[in-house]
């Protein structure tokens, strides 16, 4: 079980694939396991490292600090650790936001960055959901908050499979590592504090957004305006909900493959 051990934190973390290494940052609620759906596309072209955020997974302990900066920190330290001096970052919701802080932290550690249905505008809505649904956690069955949380993640076409909906909802309370009730509130409460003030004003390497037309944490608008004013390239794909590389797996790793091989 690789793990990176910190002052404040054990961090774990997987690898999967060879070539060029790219850093996979998961969003709220997520580990590794976020990106499994994406490893079978792109673990042919790069090597893969994928790490449990604090709160999350099998990182230790799950109430360690959680900040954008402090974060981006210890990812820095993993791919120095790991012995690469350059990588392509690609991060998801809130991981987008840490892709971001360590692209100002280190422009010269990376290669590009990619970050999928993420924002640098505050927000009071989007916490205001994840604390909504630990109370719905913490108060119903324990398939009652999932079942609140995947209209937020997916778009339309997957809630016309219904057996598909019961599936994902087994496999995500069969998961041996499936963040507990306490964890998630610490992430909720991080979440609430975030200090986007450690975002830098222009992502200073090759930056690729992309957002969910169906998106309804992170709509494309006014989202859109606020990622090209911070120099990146953004592009709209369709029929995908917050969860986009979950919705169009294909589609998106071809725009991240292209992305990061043009500069690998």
């Amino acid at each position: 079980m690789p793990q990176f051990a910190l002052p404040h934190l054990k961090l774990h973390y997987e690898i999967a694939g060879s070539g060029p290494p790219m850093l996979l940052i998961p969003g709220m609620l997520s580990d590794n396991a976020s990106w499994s759906v994406l490893v079978p596309l792109m673990s042919d072209r790069f090597t893969l490292i994928m790490p449990d955020p604090p709160g999350a997974g099998r990182t230790q302990p799950w109430d360690a600090p959680i900040t954008l900066a402090g974060f981006a920190r210890d990812l820095l330290a993993l791919s120095r650790d790991l012995g690469h001096d350059r990588l392509h970052v690609v991060g998801h919701s809130m991981g987008g936001l840490v892709a971001m802080v360590l692209a100002g932290l280190a422009p010269d550690h990376l290669a590009s960055i990619t970050v999928l249905g993420s924002t640098p505008l505050p927000s009071a809505r989007i916490p205001t959901v994840f604390h909504t649904l630990c109370l719905i956690r913490e108060t119903g069955p324990e398939d009652l908050w999932l079942r609140a949380l995947f209209p937020w993640l997916f778009g339309d076409q997957f809630f016309w499979d219904r057996q598909g909906v019961e599936d994902a909802l087994a496999a995500s309370l069969s998961y041996p590592y499936l963040q507990s009730l306490e964890a998630m509130k610490h992430q909720t409460r991080s979440l609430a504090r975030l200090d986007i003030r450690s975002l830098p004003e222009r992502i200073p390497v090759p930056g690729l957004a992309l957002l969910a037309e169906a998106d309804a944490l992170i709509p494309p608008e006014p989202n859109r305006d606020a990622l090209q004013a911070m120099g990146l390239r953004v592009e709209v794909l369709p029929d995908c909900g917050h969860s986009l590389h979950w919705d169009a797996p294909q589609l998106v790793a071809d725009r991240i493959l292209l992305h990061a091989g043009a500069l690998a």
